[in-house]
């Protein structure tokens, strides 16, 4: 369903389930601090030529890389046809030569014989949470076959599911360990990192000058959700079961 206001516009799955949500005067801002965060990517691929999204939602992340990387060609699989038909209500553009929606499953999508992506981001929610096939081994699995060497996956978990634990061990089994996690500061949200290529190839996260052509307003309010990751990653070892409980306990502001 979709929730209105003066100032924005939101869907939900059930009343208090929020998934997406979009500023009416700004519609490509990223309003959701796990959507910031999944952002992250741009710490080790700060260029991507291609990304691929399970998970359309009400297309916060779609809309915001097709505005800031406009050099990078964006595929979103989104299996749901209400949310399709939700694609205009929340300002999505229109498909052309380098961003498209596709209907489709997505972990069926991972394993055709296609290009494969330089970043895969994994937010394919309904209303019973993660869908079982987009948390099982064979999944991720998939997902470490079809990215390109060096190629990231970021995938959006909930810390209070209690399958959160086995869906990470599952990442951390695909990818041989090389994951990172970062939970939210305040919320329920956890982003896993995943890269397809041996631990000592991992990137340490740097600062990064803003890429061409990535709008100035939008590369400044990305900041608080970079230095976020950052300070996790510096400050916690690579055992995502526990990093994501530790700083999770983080205390609430007043």
């Amino acid at each position: 369903m979709i929730q209105e206001t003066l100032t924005t516009k939101s869907l939900q799955f059930a009343i208090g389930d929020l998934q997406s949500c979009m500023d009416l005067r700004d519609p490509d801002a990223l309003t959701l601090d796990y959507t910031q965060l999944m952002m992250g990517f741009l710490l080790f691929q700060a260029q991507p030529r291609t990304i691929a999204m399970i998970g359309l939602g009400g297309g916060s992340l779609a809309k915001y890389c097709h505005r800031n990387l406009p050099s990078t060609t964006i595929t979103v699989i989104e299996i749901n046809p209400h949310v399709l038909a939700m694609r205009e209500a929340f300002c999505i553009p229109p498909d052309s030569d380098r961003f498209r929606v596709l209907m489709g499953d997505g972990a069926e999508y991972v394993r055709r014989p296609i290009p494969a992506p330089d970043v895969l981001m994994i937010d394919g929610y309904d209303v019973e949470g993660l869908p079982a096939d987009l948390g099982s081994q064979r999944f991720y699995d998939d997902c470490y076959q079809w990215l390109e060497r060096g190629g990231l996956m970021v995938a959006n978990l909930h810390l209070s599911s209690k399958a959160y634990p086995q869906f990470v061990e599952r990442i951390q089994r695909s990818f041989q360990g090389n994951v990172r996690v970062v939970p939210e500061q305040y919320g329920s949200n956890c982003i896993v990192f995943a890269r397809k290529g041996g631990a000592h190839n991992w990137p340490t996260p740097h600062s990064l000058h803003r890429p061409p052509d990535f709008e100035t307003f939008a590369w400044r309010d990305l900041q608080p959700a970079l230095d976020h990751i950052r300070k996790v990653i510096s400050q916690h070892s690579v055992d995502a079961t526990t990093v994501g409980a530790a700083v999770s306990q983080t205390p609430a502001p007043p």
